[in-house]
């Protein structure tokens, strides 16, 4: 393929640029992490939500979904310690 200067600093500039874009794909990969969810809902539950969402919008159901889940684990016992103890960590 023939080029002249003007062309071929085009090229080299474009590949440049594509290397570039490249290595920013590159580090978002390495960055990213696997996404995994905490919990599963039953099929009924997810219902439920969507509903709620259709109703109330997405805010207010999340945050009212996570008020309770926090008010519901806070009255689990304290973890126990490695040796059995039942002393609070």
């Amino acid at each position: 393929m023939k080029v002249n200067d003007q062309e071929k600093k085009a090229l080299s500039e474009a590949i440049d640029r594509m290397n570039e874009g490249l290595d920013a794909f590159i580090e978002l990969y390495n960055e990213s992490e696997d996404d995994s969810e905490l919990i599963e809902f039953q099929e009924e539950t997810i219902q439920v939500i969507e509903k709620a969402i259709q109703a109330y919008g997405k805010e207010i159901v999340t945050n009212k979904i996570n008020t309770i889940v926090k008010e519901v684990l806070s009255f689990l016992p304290a973890k126990k310690d490695d040796d059995g103890n039942g002393k609070d960590k």
